[in-house]
C-alpha cells in the first residue's frame, strides 16, 4: 500500500499534475495529427463531401422557398436548385473562360515583366540590392512553372481523370441528398444519442448550418463587390486584361487575408508594365480602398458574426488546408474551423432547454 500511495503522491504534486496535463496535450495532438492524416488519405471522399455540405448550407434557403411557396417535393426542389446552380455557374464560367483563354499568355507575360521591373528598381540605385540573388530566385521560379514536369504534375494532381470523375460524382450525389433529405439524415445520425446529447447536437448543428451558409453566401457577395469595384477601376484606368484580372479578384476573395493581396499585386504588376508607374500606383490605391471598404463595412454588414476568428487562426487554417487539399483546402479551411469553434463554444450552453426540431440543409 505504501508503494501505491507513494506513486499517487508523486502524480498529485505540482510537477505531477503538470506531467499529466502535458501527457493529455500530447494525446490530443496525436489524435489531431492522425485525423489530419486520415483526411489526407481519404481526400477524394472528404473533399467532395465537404464541398457538398458548404453548397447545401448555402442553397438551403432556396430549397426551403421552393418547398414552402411553390409546394415542390423534396426531390424536385433539390433537383431544381442544382439545375439553376449549374445553369448560372456554367454560363458564367463559359463566358469567363472564352474571354480569358486568349489573354492568359499575355497576362502571364505582363506579370513576369512587372516582376522584372520591380527587380530592376530594387537592384539599381539607390538601393543597390544583390542582383544575383534576385536572378537566381526568378530563374528557379520560372523554370519550375514552365517545366513540363510542373505542368504534368499539376494536371495529374489536380485534374487526373479518375480522381476528377470520382470527386464530381461524389459531390453531385452527396449534394442532392443533402438538399433533399438533410433533415432526415441529421435525425438518423442523432438516433443513438440520449435526450441531452441530442439537444446539444441539434444546437451545434443549427449553428454550424447557419455559419456555413452565411459564410458561403456572404463571401460570394463580398467577392462580387470586390471584383466589380476593382474591375471598374481597371477599366477606367484602361488597364488591359481588366476582365481576367476581375475574375482573379473574385476567385481569390474566397481565400481570406492572402487572396486580396495576391490579386492586388497581380493587377498592379500588369498596370506597371502596360500603363506605367502612375497607373500601378492608382491600382494599388484602388485595391487598398476596396479592401478597407470590405473589411470595415461589407464584411460586418453582410456576414455579421458568421465567422469571427483571430487572423492567426485563419492563417494557420489556410496553411493546414493548403497542405491537405491544395487550393480547395484553403477555401474550405476557414468555414470548417469556424464550425469547430462554434461547436466548442456551444458545447455546454443551453443543456437545460427542451429539444428543438432538427434544422438541416434539406429542411
Amino acid at each position: 500500500m505504501s508503494s501505491v500511495a507513494s506513486v499517487a503522491s508523486a502524480w498529485s504534486d505540482r510537477f505531477g499534475r503538470f506531467a499529466i496535463r502535458a501527457l493529455q496535450v500530447l494525446i490530443v495532438a496525436a489524435l489531431a495529427l492522425a485525423g489530419l492524416w486520415l483526411i489526407g488519405v481519404l481526400r477524394l471522399v472528404v473533399i467532395p463531401i465537404g464541398l457538398a455540405l458548404l453548397l447545401a448550407a448555402a442553397f438551403a434557403p432556396l430549397v426551403a422557398l421552393l418547398r414552402r411557396r411553390l409546394h415542390f417535393s423534396s426531390a424536385l426542389a433539390a433537383a431544381t436548385t442544382m439545375l439553376l446552380a449549374v445553369v448560372v455557374l456554367g454560363g458564367v464560367v463559359t463566358l469567363v473562360v472564352l474571354r480569358v483563354q486568349g489573354q492568359w499568355s499575355r497576362l502571364t507575360k505582363s506579370a513576369t515583366d512587372g516582376i522584372g521591373q520591380i527587380q530592376g528598381f530594387l537592384t539599381g540605385p539607390p538601393l543597390n540590392l544583390d542582383a544575383a540573388a534576385f536572378d537566381k530566385i526568378r530563374k528557379s521560379a520560372t523554370d519550375l512553372v514552365t517545366s513540363p514536369a510542373f505542368g504534368s504534375g499539376a494536371l495529374a494532381g489536380v485534374a487526373g481523370l479518375v480522381d476528377f470523375i470520382t470527386t464530381v460524382l461524389v459531390l453531385i450525389v452527396t449534394l442532392f441528398f443533402f438538399l433533399k433529405d438533410g433533415g432526415q439524415i441529421w435525425g438518423f445520425l442523432l438516433k443513438p444519442l440520449d435526450a441531452g446529447r441530442t439537444r446539444r447536437a441539434r444546437r451545434i448543428g443549427d449553428a454550424a448550418l447557419d455559419s456555413l451558409g452565411g459564410y458561403v453566401r456572404g463571401t460570394a457577395l463580398v467577392a462580387l463587390v470586390d471584383a466589380v469595384f476593382i474591375g471598374a477601376g481597371l477599366f477606367v484606368l484602361q488597364v488591359p486584361l481588366a476582365l481576367p484580372l476581375s475574375v482573379i479578384v473574385f476567385l481569390t476573395a474566397f481565400i481570406p487575408i492572402v487572396g486580396a493581396t495576391i490579386a492586388g499585386a497581380l493587377a498592379a504588376l500588369v498596370a506597371l508594365v502596360t500603363n506605367g508607374v502612375g497607373a500601378a500606383i492608382a491600382v494599388v490605391v484602388i485595391v487598398v480602398v476596396v479592401n478597407q471598404l470590405e473589411g470595415n463595412l461589407l464584411q460586418p454588414l453582410i456576414m455579421g458574426r458568421t465567422v469571427r476568428l483571430h487572423p492567426i487562426v485563419i492563417l494557420l487554417a489556410l496553411i493546414v488546408g493548403s497542405i491537405l487539399a491544395g487550393i480547395i483546402g484553403a477555401v474550405v479551411a476557414v468555414p470548417i474551423t469556424a464550425v469547430i469553434w462554434d461547436a466548442i463554444k456551444l458545447w455546454d450552453t443551453g443543456d437545460d432547454e427542451p429539444a428543438a426540431p432538427a434544422k438541416a440543409a434539406g429542411g
